[in-house]
């Protein structure tokens, strides 16, 4: 069971199939997916792929968490997650995907968060990975604030894209260097 966890604005609880018809609407944002890879243009491949996303075990402690607002508990904001690089690993894979409606207010940056402490510490992982399109910079900056940085140019289904990592090694000088303070208030709820 994945946990469930609070930030200042946001609550995250791991993603169900209530969550389908948000997900499926998002990811029909031409402006949403502009920059990700996947099925977005053909509806029986995109349910099949979304059905599967969400109902497929990842392994221990790896999933997908959806984003609502304190304020408004039933309002679908996006997802955040820790699955395994391309959906087969053996790298672990940091995402995030929002509406685009909420783009630009830091929601993004504030729901990933407190995955980094929990991939690095509580799970114990190496690191965590990001690919992301070249040309994708706001997905870039937020890689950039939760401490990854890029370790090069690579591809991703044939598009170009920016490498992100973030070793446990990196993470934890960081937070030595910081005094021990953790990225975000976040707690696991």
């Amino acid at each position: 069971m994945l946990p469930r966890f609070d930030t200042r604005r946001l609550a995250l609880r791991p993603r169900t199939m209530a969550d389908f018809d948000a997900c499926w609407t998002m990811d029909r944002d031409p402006e949403v997916t502009k920059f990700v890879v996947g099925p977005w243009d053909d509806p029986k491949a995109h349910e099949a792929f979304l059905r599967e996303r969400i109902q497929r075990s990842l392994g221990p402690g790896m999933g997908y968490w959806s984003i609502f607002p304190k304020a408004n508990p039933k309002d679908f904001l996006g997802w955040v997650a820790l699955i395994p690089y391309d959906g087969v690993g053996p790298a672990i894979e940091i995402g995030w995907r929002l509406r685009r409606a909420l783009w630009g207010k830091g929601y993004a940056t504030e729901a990933v968060l407190p995955l980094v402490p929990y991939a690095l510490e509580t799970l114990r992982l190496e690191r965590l990975v990001a690919a992301i399109n070249s040309e994708n910079r706001a997905s870039i900056r937020v890689a950039e604030k939760i401490g990854m940085t890029c370790a090069g140019d690579g591809t991703f289904a044939g598009l170009p894209c920016k490498n992100y990592v973030l070793t446990a090694a990196d993470y934890k000088r960081s937070q030595r260097e910081e005094g021990a303070v953790p990225l975000d208030p976040a707690t696991p709820g």
